[in-house]
Formats: structure tokens, C-alpha cells, sequence
């Protein structure tokens, strides 16, 4: 018996500043797709506040309309045949593209998807609404674990990112210094510590991790580096990156980039997540229902004290 249509209402930027929440008919379940009735997605200040601007680099899915988002947490409501998750499973969905001529980028802001089950993350129930922040954890996790990689000494930035970046260093047996020029934002440090960057006078940092996304704070970075140190961008840019040659000539700085989480990462912090040893606590600071979208965007972007804002999509389902 055929299935019956679906529909879903999602987050559409029709245009730079410019959002609406609209009625879509989803694509037809193939065998190894899942339906997710999404519970919770969040907003991601990076990103999506690039999408939102309009300052977001132009790369292969960019374009408008768009429906943004890539942290969603739901249940399996429905599963093809050879699914890999099963009907009422809690999973991560780290976006999706089932929106016709509406671009997915990165499409998870979105009362229903429908998804290859392969992008849909079975976790444990008791972590709830903690499972969108398994996105930015994985994104941490990659830059903190590749191969040769120096385990950070200190973070530039005490937002969510910065902050699972200190904690997974701390599993790791790190003891980083964190730069954060928010006075509001230098606390829920543990095994660490949060200083206001015009305090530190080192210049011997083994490893720097970026997660300010500020283009032009390089120079003063590799500064702060010992000779042979590194820097590693771990945020987005949105700006070209430049820096004086000859300091880091001087220092053979080292300059390395860490992309995007693979699978390895996701099923890595899910298991420091699910085992206790990575606290998600303290992150997710604001909750809005989703049919207030446009206030919660506007608030995650320009609210300093708002560390992650969540969408609430049950009433909707």
C-alpha cells in the first residue's frame, strides 16, 4: 500500500533577512530513507548567521530560498524497508535536502524530514534536546583528534564550540587557556580557565585554536605561538584570511585548517556523550517555539548572553 503524502513546515530564508515558515509536500519514502518528526533543531551563530546576512561564501548548494539548519533532533516515524534505524528511534539529523526546488542548506530547521537513513543518528533517549548540540561536538572532536594533531593550549572564543573544544581537551588531559572578550560568557569553566585576551602576555603557546571566526585576528595569533607552534582555524571565515610573512617566517608558524566532522567523529562523541564523560550541561541557554522563528533568530544572533537557542517543534508534528 502506498504511503500517503507528507508535509512539512520549515524555515525558509526567502532572501537575506527575510524569514518565513512555509508549508512544503515532502518527496516519497525510497527503502532506505526514514521520516523524522523533528522535536528540536538549533540555531547555529556561525553559519547560519552568514546564511542570515548574506555574507555567506558562495560554494557548490548555495543560493536562495533556503531552508537553514543543521542540528535537528526527532523520532523515527516511519522507515523503508531497509532502514538502518527503526520506528521510533531519537536520532540526530544533521540537516537534509527533500524540499523540491527549495534549496536544503542545510535543511534541517523543519517540523518533518525525510532523510537517507544512513544521516539519521540513533542516541540514547535521556540526552533529549542535548542532541543538537551533537554537531558542533563532532566538529570538535575532528579538529581536536586529527592525525598529529596538538591538543589546544589555548581556544580563542567561550561559545558553544569553544567551549566542547576545552571540555573534549580536558577528557584529553589538557589544561587550556580560553580568550573571551565577553565578560557575560567567561563562566562554566571547568579544568580550565577564561581570560580577557589584552590579560596574557605569553608567546610560547604549543598549539592556538580559532574558533572566533574573525579574519583578521591572525597577526596576533602567531604572535602568541612558541617557534614551530601552530594555529589551527577551527571556525568559518567568511572574510579572505591574511598575515605578515615575515613573523611567521620567523617562528615557522604553522597554519592548519580542520574541515567538517566525518562519521568516525559522530559515533566518537556520541560515546563520550552517552558514557558521561563529555557534559553537554550549560550549552543550549534559550528555547523558543518554532512558530517564533523569526524573534529566535534575531535573538541567537544579536543576544550576547544566548550561547545556543533551540527550536521547539512539537506542537507542530
Amino acid at each position: 500500500m502506498a504511503r500517503p503524502r507528507l508535509s512539512t513546515t520549515a524555515v525558509v530564508l526567502e532572501k537575506p533577512e527575510h524569514l518565513v515558515l512555509s508549508q512544503m509536500t515532502l518527496p516519497d519514502v525510497g527503502d532506505e530513507d526514514v521520516v523524522v518528526d523533528i522535536e528540536w533543531s538549533g540555531i547555529s551563530t556561525g553559519t547560519e548567521r552568514l546564511l542570515w546576512s548574506g555574507r555567506m561564501p558562495m560554494f557548490p548548494g548555495m543560493g536562495y530560498p533556503l531552508v537553514p539548519g543543521y542540528e535537528s533532533v526527532g523520532r523515527v516515524s516511519d522507515a523503508g524497508l531497509n532502514a538502518k534505524v527503526s520506528v521510533g528511534d531519537r536520532v540526530f539529523v544533521p540537516g537534509a535536502k527533500c524540499f523540491g526546488d527549495v534549496k536544503g542548506l542545510f535543511g534541517g530547521a523543519a517540523s518533518r524530514l525525510v532523510v537517507p537513513s544512513q544521516r539519521a543518528w540513533r542516541f540514547d533517549n535521556a540526552i533529549g534536546e542535548q542532541g543538537v548540540l551533537f554537531a558542533l561536538a563532532a566538529t570538535a572532536y575532528h579538529a581536536v583528534a586529527a592525525n598529529g594533531a596538538r591538543q589546544p593550549d589555548l581556544i580563542v572564543g567561550h561559545g558553544v564550540l569553544g567551549r566542547l573544544i576545552a571540555r573534549i581537551a580536558v577528557i584529553n588531559g589538557a589544561e587550556p587557556t580560553v580568550w573571551e572578550t565577553n565578560a557575560d560568557r567567561t563562566g562554566d569553566a571547568n579544568g580550565y580557565r577564561v581570560i580577557d585576551p589584552a590579560a596574557d602576555s605569553r608567546r610560547d603557546y604549543q598549539s592556538i585554536y580559532d574558533v572566533s571566526g574573525d579574519a583578521g585576528l591572525l597577526n596576533t595569533l602567531i604572535s602568541h605561538i612558541t617557534h614551530g607552534g601552530e594555529v589551527v582555524l577551527a571556525g568559518f571565515y567568511s572574510e579572505p584570511l591574511t598575515f605578515a610573512f615575515p613573523p611567521a617566517f620567523m617562528k615557522e608558524a604553522r597554519i592548519r585548517v580542520a574541515a567538517e566532522w566525518r562519521e568516525s567523529d559522530m559515533v566518537a562523541v556520541r560515546d563520550l556523550v552517552e558514557t558521561g564523560r563529555l557534559s553537554l550541561d550549560g550549552l543550549i541557554t534559550h528555547r523558543v517555539d518554532a512558530m517564533d522563528a523569526s524573534s529566535a533568530y534575531r535573538t541567537a544572533f544579536n543576544d550576547p548572553l544566548c550561547l545556543k537557542m533551540i527550536l521547539d517543534w512539537r506542537a507542530c508534528s
